[in-house]
């Protein structure tokens, strides 16, 4: 037994890589009802259709930036995962006013409503991209981040818990880049790499998703948990595909190119975990760090983190653990629908 177990519980996003694989995880918890709030109507068929007309869940069409929506969906809900976010780098550097809507004044909605219906606890999903954000995206999330906490100081007697779980790219998730370096490679080439020195973080959908429970379970108030990742780079992950697929696909590794086409806007060399300017406030446990809040944040229990080890430096992608071409093989290959 679980906290979630029995529980009412709503995924903000739920038919997106992150909330989709959360909606399966927390079901596993034996909770009472999932209701998953999404806009994309044909994810949440497909959602409904892969979990059968059986599973304690009720399929919501709404938008985070419609708070009267999101009143009728919370209503009499125990938890909050926040899933819901506008997450494509170059795309948001495009229109950062609809960034802001979701990102950001969606966000805030989804934490008044939690506030009026008085929710046990409210977990926020998060990214790399920030810390130290360099992209409108990345800024947009920073604040979302800081609204989480901050949330905690304006729940006066109420019991709510908010946190937030940071983590770096999912293998495979919605707009990633194995699925199109697979499809490139599947259509003879070119493959086009950024820049083949750029480092990204990268996890599973489903460890990712493992994750997020496990820092709800140990979440008091006002934490950031931050997911301990390996890391890629860019121009190794080419290559080992087309090393590995190209036959799949029947082409010669030599017919097909990799184009190197530049950043796009937005995009930087590395990502950070946690920045030089968080270390202060970051602790480190066996699986993630922690973000100590910096607010005075109702609720916390330092006590919690009394003997967890200071980080002494910033967490950034080029430093952290690289995937040789075996492990990235052995990677893409646990992903379902791909080539084994």
């Amino acid at each position: 037994m679980t906290s979630l177990t029995g529980k009412r519980v709503l995924v903000t996003g739920g038919c997106g890589s992150i909330g989709s694989h959360l909606v399966h995880e927390v079901l596993s918890e034996d909770p009472e009802i999932i209701r998953v709030l999404d806009t994309d109507e044909e994810g949440l068929f497909k959602l409904q259709k892969s979990l059968g007309d059986d599973a304690p869940v009720r399929y919501l069409l709404g938008d985070i930036r419609d708070k009267n929506r999101l009143e009728l969906a919370m209503e009499n809900i125990d938890v909050v995962f926040h899933a819901a976010a506008l997450k494509h780098v170059t795309l948001n550097e495009y229109n950062p006013f609809e960034t802001v809507q979701t990102n950001v004044e969606g966000t805030q909605n989804v934490i008044q409503v939690a506030l009026d219906e008085e929710v046990e606890s409210f977990v926020a999903v998060s990214t790399d991209k920030a810390s130290n954000p360099t992209s409108v995206m990345g800024a947009t999330k920073l604040l979302s981040e800081r609204l989480v906490i901050a949330a905690n100081t304006y729940k006066g007697d109420r019991e709510t818990r908010f946190g937030c779980v940071r983590f770096g790219n999912v293998l495979a998730s919605s707009g990633s880049v194995v699925p199109l370096f697979m499809e490139q490679i599947r259509s003879g080439g070119p493959v086009t790499v950024t820049d083949p020195e750029m480092t990204r973080f990268i996890m599973p959908i489903s460890e990712a998703a493992e994750l997020v429970l496990d820092a709800h379970e140990r979440m008091t108030s006002g934490e950031v948990f931050v997911l301990k990742m390996p890391a890629l780079q860019i121009g190794t992950l080419a290559e080992t595909m087309v090393e590995e697929y190209a036959p799949t696909y029947g082409h010669s590794v030599s017919s097909i190119e990799i184009d190197i086409i530049g950043a796009r806007p937005g995009e930087r060399v590395h990502e950070k975990l946690i920045s030089a300017d968080e270390c202060s406030a970051a602790r480190e446990l066996e699986d993630m760090f922690v973000l100590l809040p910096q607010i005075d944040a109702p609720g916390y229990e330092a006590v919690n983190y009394t003997n967890a080890e200071h980080v002494n430096g910033e967490y950034t992608s080029v430093d952290a653990h690289l995937l040789s071409e075996n492990e990235i093989i052995e990677l893409i290959g646990s992903i379902d629908g791909l080539p084994k």
